[in-house]
């Protein structure tokens, strides 16, 4: 197994992301320039995509990394039992997270996810490129944060550390962090690295992530925004309405749902283990 340092293991980390996201950002960005009646650039960043998760799964040249990157990937495939648990944990965390932060936005006026100015180009462009978006960050995200980063850490320094550290790097490496949103990174981190670290592959997160950026993406481009971070309309903090039926209610769900996950992470946690067994 890879043994890197913390800072070795970020280092590597952000290149592998930034290997999986430039060539995306590049040819979605020449789509909208040159012909963008035609979304052209999907299929041609699945080509990418297939050769990019290959190599790092430990195909190509040169033989001598092989081994090091396909254990370093954690493509490690999952008994039926052990996925079902997997997304069950991770599905109810995704929805905890998303009834958080519309709490939070009741505390606080949280930062809107809006839609580049995208007129001139045609909507089933837009979601194609939206939706071919989503499985790309999935992917590459989960390969880099969860896989290339987060193993080395965690054996060296341990699951929260790990935890920690991807989630600060997951963070910057979104342009348009602001610290208010940092504990939302680590919630991620949070979600997805407890689950790679019970099943020991990145191949559920890679699902997960996947699914929750296909929900935003949709919801961004019916919206012109993403509504899971932030309310279309004005934010009515508790601190001006106080606190009403409804931040109550809402309380209450998160609690329940939150719940439901833990329950649902320990139900993982000893299927992985009778899984690892036998």
């Amino acid at each position: 197994m890879p043994n890197r340092g913390l800072i070795e293991a970020v280092v590597v980390g952000i290149v592998v992301m930034l290997a999986g996201t430039l060539p995306r950002n590049a040819l979605f960005a020449a789509n909208l320039r040159v012909f963008p009646n035609v979304p052209w650039a999907v299929p041609l960043i699945a080509v990418y995509l297939w050769f990019f998760w290959r190599y790092l799964d430990g195909k190509g040249p040169p033989p001598s990394t092989a081994e090091e990157r396909h254990a370093s990937l954690r493509a490690i495939p999952l008994a039926p039992n052990v996925w079902a648990y997997a997304l069950l944990a991770g599905g109810l965390a995704i929805v905890a997270l998303v009834l958080a932060l519309r709490l939070a936005n009741r505390l606080v006026v949280l930062p809107s996810q809006q839609l580049p100015d995208m007129a001139n180009v045609p909507r089933l462009t837009v979601l194609a490129l939206l939706l071919a978006a989503a499985p790309v960050a999935g992917i590459v995200e989960e390969a880099s944060f969860r896989g290339y980063m987060q193993g080395p850490i965690e054996r060296r320094h341990g699951l929260l550390v790990a935890i920690l550290v991807t989630g600060t790097m997951f963070a910057v490496a979104h342009l348009d962090f602001s610290l208010i949103l940092w504990p939302y990174y680590v919630a991620v981190a949070a979600i997805y690295g407890s689950i790679t670290y019970l099943t020991n592959s990145i191949l559920p997160a890679v699902v997960l992530h996947t699914g929750g950026n296909i929900f935003s993406n949709l919801d961004l481009w019916l919206h012109g925004q993403a509504e899971w971070q932030a309310a279309a309309g004005k934010a009515t903090l508790i601190w001006d309405s106080g606190v009403d039926s409804a931040f109550w209610t809402s309380t209450i769900v998160l609690l329940g749902v939150a719940a439901a996950a833990t329950l649902a992470y320990l139900w993982l946690a000893q299927v992985s283990r009778n899984a690892t067994a036998t």
